[in-house]
Parts: C-alpha cells; sequence; structure tokens
C-alpha cells in the first residue's frame, strides 16, 4: 500500500494555491497562480474588477477556471504523484458566488479530458462575473433583508451576522430584484468555494456549514437554511438553487470524476471533501480552543474558536459568528475589517517612498500612544465601523482639520504607527464583547497574512491585545486547512467512524502543531498605556461614525 497523499486549494482574492501533504502533514508540493500577473489578459487589479455600479467588484470566473488548469498542470510539473491522492479539498475568499445555467450539471459530468476546464465550464454559467467580498453596492438590499426580519439585531441572532453587502442573501436579492430574467435563467448557486469543489466532483457540490454562515440565508444554530430569508432574497426557487442543506466540513461528498483520473492520473477512490471559506480554513490548520487568529491580509481579520458549551456566543451588529467547519455545536468569533493591508500600504507609499524599512523606523522612533495622535484611515468603505469612508486625525481626542500640520510638524508622533494602532485598537475595544460570557481568556494571538512578517508590527499585536504572538512558519494556512479537511474525511471513512473528531485525527499525527513558533510576548507596561486608551479610541471612533452619518443624511 502506497503511503497517501492529501491536496488542498486556496482561491483567494489575487491567487491560487495549491498544496500537497502527506499523512504526517508534511508540505510535500506547492504552486500558485497569480491572478494579475499570471493572467493579465483578464485585467483584474488585485484579482478583481470593478463592475457598473457604485461599489460593485467582480471577478471574471473564467479566471478561476483558468488558474485551476495552470495550478493543476504546474503541480504535475513539479512531479506531483496524483495517484497517490486519496482526498481534496480547499477553501476559497467568503461570501462570492458562482451562477450556473441549466447546462452546468451535464458539462460537469462529461469533462473532456482532453481539453481544459476553461474551454468546457464558461458555457455552463448564467453570469459570467462573480461579485466578491469587496462589493459594497447592496445597502439597500440589505436594509430590507433586515426590515424583513425586525432589524439588523434580529438578523444577526438568527444568522450570527446583521446584513453586509458583501454577503451573499444581499447579493442574490439584487439579482432576483433587478436581473429577473438573469436570475431564471440560474439553475444553481454556488459559493466560490463549493464552486471549486464541484470542479473536482463532477456534479453540483453542497454548500459547507461554515461558509454558509455568511450568506444571511443560514439558521446559525440549526444550521438549515431559514426558509423565511430564503423567500426575501430569492423567491420560492432559492432553496432549489442552492442544491440543498449545508453540509459539515470532513463529510465525504463521492469522489473525483473521470476527468481527474484521466486528465492527470488520480487515483479513482480519492474523495472530495468539502470545501469551506478562507477563515473557516485557517482555523481548522492553525488554532485551538483559546487561540485567536490575526489574518493581516488584504484584509484584517480576526478569527476566535469557541468550543460548543452550554451558552450561546453573543450576536452582535459588529461581529460575525459562524459555523465552526468540524466541530458540531462549536462557532467561530469573526471581526473582519476591509482596509486593512490596503491602508497600511497607503501610508507607506504615501509618507515612507514605498519603504518598508522606513515605515517600520517611524514606529521605532515613536512612542505607544503616538504622543496623542490617532488617525483613521477607511480609504474604502468599512465594515467595522459600518460604512464609514475617509481619513479622520485626532490630537488627546480632538479632531484635527484636514489641512492640520500637526502631526507632520511633531518629532514623535508617526503615520505609520497611527495607522496600525487605529486598527488594533478596533480589534482590542471588541474582542472582550464577542465571546460567550464564561470563556476563559484568551492565551495566544496567531499571526498570518502578509504582515506576519514584520517584528515591529508583531510587537505592537502583542502589547495592544496583551497575548504571545505566534507565526506559521508556512505561508499556506488556508490551503493546509484545505488539505487536513480532505484528509479528515478520509481518515473517517478508513476507519469507519463518522462520529471521530478533528482533534483526534490531529492528535495521531507527527505533524500537529509543529508549524507555530512564538516570535514575541507583550510588555507590561506598554499593554497599560493601549488599555488606557480604549475610552478615548472609542469617543474618537464615535465621533467618526456621527460624521459619516451625516454626511449620508445630507
Amino acid at each position: 500500500m502506497f503511503a497517501p497523499l492529501f491536496l488542498g486549494f486556496d482561491l483567494s482574492t489575487q491567487q491560487l494555491k495549491a498544496s500537497i501533504i502527506d499523512a504526517h502533514e508534511n508540505l510535500i508540493i506547492e504552486r500558485s497562480v497569480h491572478f494579475d500577473s499570471d493572467l493579465p489578459h483578464h485585467g483584474t487589479s488585485n484579482g478583481a474588477i470593478s463592475g457598473d455600479r457604485d461599489g460593485e467588484m467582480v471577478c471574471p470566473v473564467v479566471v478561476w477556471l483558468e488558474s485551476v488548469d495552470i495550478c493543476m498542470q504546474r503541480l504535475k510539473e513539479a512531479g506531483a504523484e496524483f495517484g497517490r491522492v486519496l482526498g481534496v479539498s480547499g477553501a476559497a475568499q467568503q461570501h462570492g458566488s458562482v451562477y450556473w445555467n441549466s447546462r452546468a450539471t451535464s458539462l460537469l459530468a462529461s469533462l473532456d479530458p482532453a481539453k481544459s476546464l476553461e474551454d468546457q465550464l464558461e458555457d455552463a454559467l448564467s453570469l459570467p462575473h462573480a461579485p466578491l467580498w469587496q462589493d459594497s453596492s447592496t445597502t439597500a438590499e440589505c436594509r430590507a433583508l433586515e426590515a424583513e426580519v425586525g432589524g439588523p439585531q434580529n438578523l444577526a441572532d438568527t444568522t450570527g451576522s446583521r446584513a453586509y453587502e458583501r454577503f451573499t442573501g444581499p447579493q442574490i436579492k439584487r439579482l432576483f430584484d433587478y436581473q429577473p430574467d438573469d436570475y431564471a435563467n440560474t439553475s444553481y448557486i454556488s459559493l466560490i468555494s463549493s464552486f471549486v469543489a464541484s470542479i473536482f466532483l463532477g456534479k453540483i457540490a453542497p454548500i459547507e456549514i461554515a461558509d454558509a454562515s455568511g450568506m444571511n440565508l443560514m439558521n446559525i444554530e440549526t444550521g438549515k437554511w431559514d426558509e423565511k430569508l430564503l423567500k426575501a432574497c430569492g423567491g420560492d426557487s432559492l432553496r432549489g438553487k442552492l442544491g440543498g442543506e449545508p453540509v459539515s466540513g470532513g463529510t465525504v461528498l463521492g469522489t473525483v470524476s473521470k476527468y481527474w483520473v484521466e486528465r492527470y492520473g488520480f487515483n479513482e477512490d480519492c474523495i472530495v471533501a468539502p470545501f469551506t471559506g478562507d477563515n473557516p480554513s485557517s482555523i481548522v490548520s492553525l488554532s485551538n480552543p483559546g487561540d485567536a487568529i490575526l489574518s493581516l491580509g488584504t484584509s484584517t481579520t480576526l478569527l476566535v474558536s469557541i468550543p460548543p458549551s452550554d451558552s450561546h456566543p453573543v450576536y452582535m451588529t459588529t461581529s460575525h459568528i459562524l459555523a465552526h467547519p468540524t466541530t458540531p455545536g462549536g462557532y467561530i468569533a469573526m471581526l473582519c475589517y476591509k482596509n486593512g493591508d490596503l491602508a497600511r500600504k497607503a501610508i507607506r507609499d504615501r509618507h515612507y517612498s514605498g519603504d518598508w524599512a522606513a515605515f517600520d523606523e517611524s514606529i521605532q522612533k515613536s512612542p505607544p500612544g503616538n504622543d496623542g495622535y490617532l488617525e483613521f484611515y477607511f480609504l474604502h468603505k468599512e465594515i467595522i465601523p459600518d460604512g464609514v469612508i475617509g481619513e479622520y486625525a485626532f490630537k488627546n481626542g480632538k479632531l484635527l482639520a484636514e489641512n492640520d500640520t500637526a502631526l507632520t510638524s511633531s518629532g514623535a508622533a508617526s503615520y505609520a504607527r497611527a495607522v496600525c494602532e487605529s486598527q488594533l485598537l478596533s480589534i482590542k475595544s471588541r474582542l472582550a464583547h464577542i465571546l460567550p460570557h464564561a470563556s476563559e481568556p484568551l492565551h495566544r494571538c496567531i499571526v498570518t497574512g502578509g504582515a506576519s512578517n514584520n517584528l515591529t508590527i508583531l510587537q505592537m499585536v502583542a502589547d495592544v491585545l496583551n497575548m504571545p504572538v505566534y507565526i506559521a512558519t508556512t505561508s499556506a494556512s488556508a490551503t493546509l486547512g484545505g488539505a487536513l479537511l480532505a484528509k479528515y474525511a478520509w481518515w473517517k471513512q478508513a476507519r469507519d467512524a463518522p462520529e471521530a473528531s478533528f482533534e483526534e485525527m490531529r492528535k495521531e499525527s507527527t505533524g500537529s502543531g509543529k508549524d507555530l513558533k512564538k516570535v514575541v510576548d507583550p510588555r507590561e507596561g506598554v499593554t497599560k498605556i493601549y488599555d488606557a486608551l480604549l475610552d478615548p479610541y472609542q469617543e474618537c471612533e464615535d465621533i467618526v461614525i456621527s460624521m459619516n452619518q451625516s454626511s449620508t443624511d445630507s
């Protein structure tokens, strides 16, 4: 018997990455396709294209089809032994959706191994573009959906989140209300994650439960579609278009279609497990209960794994609660910010000539608390706080005029420190509120994403959040999470143990926990400075929110 391998994918905003691991969770091969640089003919910028409506952000679905073709070829050229791969799963950017027409089922089932996916599946789509998580064009639909259930808090109590423009339900509602012919021509709707799973399965795959939590359509406590929300977003036909109830991660959906066996030499017994969202996949890959994961990527995202308990998590209108992908009754608490690395890079380019070393040096030379200066940078409409946009500077709680030169003339304060402190103080101000009341304190923060190699920023994370900071020794947390979900489904099936836990599987593996390294500890005196800044920070944020509301009302 050969030693099995497991294949995981991560279709993120800007690239597709694939990782193959062995049964001990060792990374064997990793390859990627960057949408902008590898596929420039599609015209994406940072993996997206602006649509016709204000705030609309989409990606041509053909970009993802072509990227799978190229990524598989690169794995093959790297010597991947597909015949040893016994499980495939993965992750994708959350909330985005793909729309299939009536030809989809027959085209998926009859793929010609002599042809590429791009050549065969473009005709299976009812819409050529997929809305993305960056989309902010569905505000009217969000408010209508909240009104349907009695307000944003009621929607959060049902689904784990209030209505957000990027969530799939409001996106579907806009199509249903304003493009009825396109909606009628849509036979199935997939999340991006279940879209990729469908390609490997050769039929429409069900939506995975953690990723379904980001749609405003699923009851967070039952894990089933909510009938009232389905009808509000897509009428009586939406249930059928979603292809069945959500399924848990680690479920065996079937085996890879003949296309993969004949084109790439996959083992015909290779199972396909549900693909999840990128954030739940990072939870699977990296954390244990009591851990926080802070992703400092294009967006900034905080994730906390909550084990099953007698008390439910706190449902709020400024955070998200997701179903856990592998632990029935468990949850993931999430804070998500759109202006993460986008804002940090903008400040780097504007004030430090695009040089990260100069950015870091500015932080190092400035005091914690930034000499009383606090700045908010919302280059795009933000998620938390909702809908705010613009740049706002404060000195000791006083709003500065737009042309005020106080910060530039100060030798102590730093633009770089200002952007990082404001982002982290926002997280700190909300962290305690999103956990169940009886929760133990979080004991470590695992940082991922592009800024996880920046020791200056990591030290500030430790100081502000008062937790030791660990980093992943691999940059592929979402792809490894996908590969682990594939292994988990195969492992349960091989042992005929459908109730066996993900944690049991990882305890058997010599690889469990080996991909984390502690890098910095919080400094007690500095943490106290940030503790004292929480109330002033909240007062300044409230002013920014009020200014945006006044602007909207006028």
